[in-house]
């Protein structure tokens, strides 16, 4: 069926574009991550050759303000020892002292020397380029912690996004498969329901003109009408699903027929409507008469609805054009507010208190599918009536 792939392959777009954008935010965060790790080394290293400077430079009368500020501004937790690597000095490391032992405190700042030495190798600072006075360890910024953490809090999130839009379409799909399965049910029934109650009463009438065979003629073609019409329906029933055969044929052929069926129902509807069909007599295009005399139903059919008045028209204008034809079916309807023009097409939506919801749904789906058409509201407004517009191709 025309049309059928199209849900599978957006899904594994959608699937493709997905891993694209978790594995380019993991890149991305990945190479900040490596930048900020860079200038932190950069900075312990100014830090050592600073700490060095002072200790091979001395004098009492230096200023040594430069080198301090290098040494104050560090902004990572940073863990100095001297040559037997036992803690003498820390930076940006909370420790509790006024609470702690001596013992206690210095377990605690071995304990993080171990921990820095497996995130950062310990930078060596020295005296003439010969003794080892010190070590300096270092382990990373809060900032460059919570950057590795990010595109795994990035991911969960979009997971959690995605299955609960995936519940949610799949819910929405479920409830519009059954309105439709609801709604195809009863328009079979009301498409069966008007000729079998026809022929019913044509076989009543039957029984009582068996002694005048002149009357019986009549009704007995009354009869072939409706059953002409039960046929015509289960073709439509047929079509849907299948790709249907497209022939080149006068339109306005098919919209006169239409017409003339309504015409036909409207006064037992108990509504006083004039149909106009344009003035034209040959319009070609390519399109199936069965389904499209479908379509021409149901607008009609939603414009009667749409009618709160007993009296109303119903406008068929069609402007033929070198790729389409043009077909507006406006009605003086109650219109409706421009919201509402997205959600008509869809299957279950109906303002009507009885209505199913169907028949413009699958009318924009027999113009769009099978036909590659358009069909949409043109112009609507409350209380002036709505123009449907179809753009068949030639």
């Amino acid at each position: 069926m025309k049309g059928k792939p199209l849900p599978t392959n957006f899904k594994i777009v959608m699937v493709f574009m997905a891993i694209a954008i978790v594995i380019s935010v993991l890149f991305y965060t990945q190479t900040i991550v490596q930048k900020l790790q860079e200038r932190e080394h950069m900075s312990a290293d100014r830090y050592k050759d600073a700490f060095e400077y002072i200790v091979n430079d001395f004098s009492p009368s230096g200023d040594y303000t430069f080198e301090f500020n290098i040494i104050e501004n560090i902004d990572f937790p940073l863990l100095m020892t001297d040559a037997k690597m036992v803690p003498v000095s820390i930076q940006n490391i909370d420790i509790d002292s006024a609470r702690l032992t001596p013992e206690q405190i210095r377990a605690i700042l071995e304990e993080k020397r171990d921990e820095f030495a497996k995130v950062n190798p310990p930078i060596i600072v020295t005296y003439n380029d010969t003794m080892v006075l010190n070590y300096v360890y270092y382990d990373e910024s809060d900032l460059v912690k919570e950057l590795r953490a990010l595109p795994y809090i990035e991911i969960l999130v979009a997971t959690m996004f995605i299955l609960i839009g995936y519940i949610g379409f799949s819910y929405i799909k479920r409830s519009e498969q059954a309105n439709i399965w609801v709604g195809m049910s009863k328009e079979t029934a009301h498409q069966l329901g008007t000729p079998l109650s026809s022929l019913l009463g044509w076989l009543e009438l039957l029984r009582a003109q068996r002694d005048h065979p002149e009357e019986m003629d009549q009704t007995i073609d009354e009869m072939e009408k409706d059953v002409n019409r039960l046929n015509r329906i289960a073709l439509r029933f047929s079509k849907i699903g299948s790709k249907p055969q497209l022939d080149e044929q006068n339109l306005m052929d098919t919209i006169r027929k239409s017409a003339d069926y309504y015409r036909r129902r409207t006064p037992q509807l108990g509504k006083k409507v004039e149909i106009i069909v344009p003035d034209i007599e040959i319009v070609t295009a390519h399109y199936n008469s069965e389904l499209m005399e479908w379509v021409f139903e149901n607008l009609m059919k939603n414009a009667l609805d749409a009618m709160e008045q007993n009296e109303g028209r119903i406008e068929f204008s069609v402007a033929p054009g070198h790729r389409h034809v043009t077909i507006d079916v406006r009605d003086t309807g109650k219109g409706m507010d421009q919201r509402m023009k997205k959600d008509i097409f869809r299957p279950g939506f109906s303002t009507k208190k009885r209505g199913w919801g169907l028949g413009l749904s699958l009318a924009r789906r027999i113009v769009q599918d099978y036909h590659s058409g358009k069909l949409f509201v043109h112009e609507t407004a409350p209380g002036k009536g709505t123009t449907f517009r179809i753009n068949l191709p030639v």
